[in-house]
């Protein structure tokens, strides 16, 4: 077949099936599980977009500041990405669910408030580390069957893997002696659990000296201590 006899048949097709908008013969998935999935990754941004604004709106105590303006910025990209899959959906032919009464059933993520500054954070970074896990099964899905699918999804993806970075330098913080290891950022006061794990947080996180947290703690465990930990959330970073 010779290139221009294929361009005609391309063009007698595009006017066949002018009502499939994006969507063209040669489009290798099934169109219904490709609009499933992103509907999932849609309900799982939208859950994410309200979990910020909560923590923006309620956010207080010492560090609630600088942890606002970050909450907020991410509400807002999490939006943004809401907004690209929910026009993708639309280029496949299908409708963007938003239903509230079913989104939290499609999402990936969970709805959790926490009840403290501290609690807001590891809620976060929970919630990104799955959309993160989630998004890269979406992008093996789609490969090269749906390239434009996989490239927005990966470009999301690595703007929650961002996200997960944040939230976990706001929860931990690197020894600044060595340049290793990790401490709680936060203080006795800011850590609620109910199970008893966060009193030994409160006991390595809390500036000695009788103070009641007012100074910041000196970074460096006492000897013969590991690192602290928050709520039964491990004191290190993943390497």
């Amino acid at each position: 077949m010779s290139h221009l006899t294929q361009i005609e048949k391309i063009r007698e097709r595009a006017r066949q099936h002018i009502t499939e908008g994006a969507v063209t013969d040669d489009y290798k998935l099934d169109r219904k599980q490709a609009i499933a999935v992103l509907n999932e990754a849609l309900a799982t941004e939208i859950v994410c977009v309200l979990r910020y604004r909560f923590h923006y709106v309620m956010a207080t105590g010492i560090h609630s500041q600088a942890v606002k303006s970050e909450f907020l910025e991410h509400a807002q990209e999490e939006q943004e990405h809401a907004e690209r899959i929910a026009e993708r959906i639309k280029q496949l032919g299908g409708k963007p669910e938003m239903n509230p009464s079913i989104l939290t059933e499609h999402s990936h993520s969970e709805y959790r408030e926490g009840t403290s500054l501290a609690d807001m954070i590891r809620e976060d970074l929970i919630a990104e580390r799955i959309a993160v896990e989630s998004y890269r099964e979406m992008v093996r899905f789609f490969g090269e069957r749906d390239s434009t699918s996989r490239i927005m999804m990966e470009e999301i993806l690595a703007k929650e893997e961002e996200h997960a970075d944040d939230m976990a330098d706001l929860l931990f913080a690197v020894e600044p002696a060595t340049g290793e290891g990790s401490r709680a950022l936060y203080f006795a006061d800011e850590v609620q659990n109910p199970t008893g794990g966060g009193d030994r947080a409160a006991s390595e996180g809390t500036p000695s000296g009788g103070n009641g947290g007012k100074n910041k703690p000196s970074g460096k465990p006492e000897a013969g201590k590991p690192p602290g930990t928050v709520s039964g959330v491990p004191g290190s970073r993943p390497s």
